[in-house]
């Protein structure tokens, strides 16, 4: 026998045989900030099934470090002079994970379950895309009227995601079921045999990935796997996780908590760092379907009474790792203003409640109790609506459960919600187009589902503006209505604090962690 495939036997054994040196399998230990339960990042806007999408698939353009959109499996494109055709060719040699050819029919599936559910791909429905495969590595888009963001929606990093994933798997799985086969793009493969739910996620390298010549940046360039496997250990306890990773048992533990800073910057074997520049933009959101935040007079009175200051204050002591933003648009958006956004009054908010005739129905606030900053501010929130007048239902669960629930449009008495926490990368509440939270397109709205015809004709607008002056202005004017129609209330920006492991080398900064290109010294 080839000594070659005896070596590569023995590698692939449940067993190695010493008979020689055999390198050793390298293995990057990671605790996520959270489980991950929906094994499908184009189902929805959970953070944590973006996160596992993009180690499995790879998309067509992509961010770099400074937001710029670059190319990522396409090598070359062109537009009409009326910029309503589109043509794209992807790069030589790209297949999935199972060694099949990646062509044009499996881009064109994919994009088509993807626009189902984002709000870019919806608009580019709405402009009536319409894709051709040309030939197996060419497609084409055409538009019934221009749209200058096409670029931004096929490489938008904020979930749901543009993966590509094989035709065979995205045209036979409708867009609101998730996806049973993992078969990726991307430069690691998920082994589901390994998967044990609420414990482990195990990666392997994929060995048919073909990365980019460039460096890697943000979430473009080279993704080159330099770990065999990557294992997502799910431990709840932030002082757990910090535990091993002081024992050298794990080798990152993602968005650790402000209180368990000061403790880790004790060892010289740990470094700290914010695990990107741009932060999360916490958030209440509100369900605008059920009673009793169906009233927008309620809403109301939640955005008067929310000072972002006092909740950050419940999770950190360092301005450095967030600020209040008296705003629906990200702190360090472009398009961030406080216009028309109501200053903090307690007196207002109550006031608001006897307008609203407010009978007593109560607020039931999901409550991840496992994850230390949306416990804190839950608990925050719902002494706060105590004190304006709201009778509350404060409900512990894990995130988990609380991504479960808050699909339901059930009435609170039925299984139903009217609060939870979250901190959607900053990313997606940069402008008003990709906006999640501002979203107001009714049912294929974000969880809360608000209704706003007003503000989706303003959004659609906004894409067909070139001036930034003129987008500036066109952006006001939308915060300025939903102070009015308060989809969410805003809370603030916290960046996420990532320690890990002096030893590792590569560490990259995109608004959702990567595990590409990272090695030991």
């Amino acid at each position: 026998m080839d000594i070659r495939a005896i070596a590569a036997a023995l590698l692939g054994g449940a067993m190695l045989v010493a008979a020689g040196p055999a390198k050793a399998e390298s293995v990057l230990k990671v605790k996520p900030s959270g489980d991950v339960k929906i094994l499908d990042p184009m189902l929805g806007s959970d953070s944590m099934a973006r996160n596992f999408g993009y180690m499995i698939y790879d998309t067509l353009f992509a961010v770099d470090d400074k937001l710029a959109i670059k190319p990522q499996m396409v090598e070359a494109w062109e537009t009409s002079a009326d910029g309503k055709v589109w043509t794209f060719v992807l790069r030589g040699g790209l297949t999935f994970s199972d060694g099949q050819p990646l062509t044009a029919d499996d881009v064109i599936a994919s994009l088509k379950r993807w626009s189902v559910n984002d709000s870019l791909g919806q608009q580019l429905n709405q402009r009536g895309a319409a894709w051709q495969a040309v030939d197996a590595r060419t497609f084409r888009l055409t538009l019934t009227s221009p749209w200058g963001m096409v670029l931004d929606a096929l490489g938008k990093p904020g979930a749901p995601v543009p993966f590509i994933m094989p035709a065979r798997i995205a045209s036979t799985t409708p867009p609101n079921q998730p996806v049973t086969d993992h078969t990726g793009s991307g430069p690691f493969v998920f082994k589901k045999d390994e998967w044990m739910a609420g414990a482990r996620l195990v990666f392997t390298k994929n060995p048919a990935y073909v990365p980019r010549a460039e460096a890697p940046a943000g979430f473009s360039g080279g993704k080159v796997a330099k770990v065999d496997r990557v294992e997502w250990l799910i431990i709840p306890d932030q002082q757990t996780a910090l535990n091993a990773l002081m024992k050298g048992e794990i080798d990152i533990s993602e968005e650790l908590s402000g209180d368990l800073i000061p403790l880790a910057k004790k060892s010289k074997e740990i470094v700290l760092a914010r695990q990107d520049e741009i932060g999360v933009a916490q958030q209440i959101r509100i369900n605008s379907i059920q009673p009793p935040f169906d009233n927008p007079k309620l809403r109301q009175a939640l955005l008067h009474a929310v000072d972002g200051a006092d909740f950050l204050a419940a999770v950190i002591d360092d301005p450095d790792l967030g600020r209040p933003c008296r705003s629906f648009y990200v702190c360090s958006s472009p398009y961030f203003t406080e216009a028309g956004f109501p200053k903090f009054d307690l007196a207002k908010a109550k006031a608001l409640l006897r307008e609203a005739g407010y009978d007593g129905t109560p607020v039931v606030l999901l409550d991840a109790a496992e994850n230390p900053n949306i416990h804190a501010f839950t608990t925050v929130a719902d002494e706060l609506l105590k004190s304006i007048g709201f009778k509350t239902d404060l409900q512990a669960m894990d995130w988990a459960t609380v991504v479960a629930r808050r699909a339901s449009k059930e009435p609170v008495g039925k299984g139903g919600w009217s609060i939870f926490i979250s901190g959607p990368g900053g990313l997606d509440m940069m402008e008003p187009v990709s906006h999640l939270g501002l979203r107001s397109n009714c049912e294929k709205a974000w969880f809360g589902w608000p209704c706003d015809a007003e503000i989706e004709t303003m959004r659609t607008a906004f894409a067909d503006l070139s001036d930034k002056e003129q987008r500036q202005a066109l952006a006001a004017k939308i915060q300025a209505r939903a102070a009015e129609t308060v989809p969410y209330v805003p809370i603030g920006v916290q960046y996420q604090i990532r320690a890990h492991q002096a030893n590792l080398t590569g560490l990259l900064t995109p608004p959702a962690p990567v595990y590409w290109n990272i090695a030991r010294r």
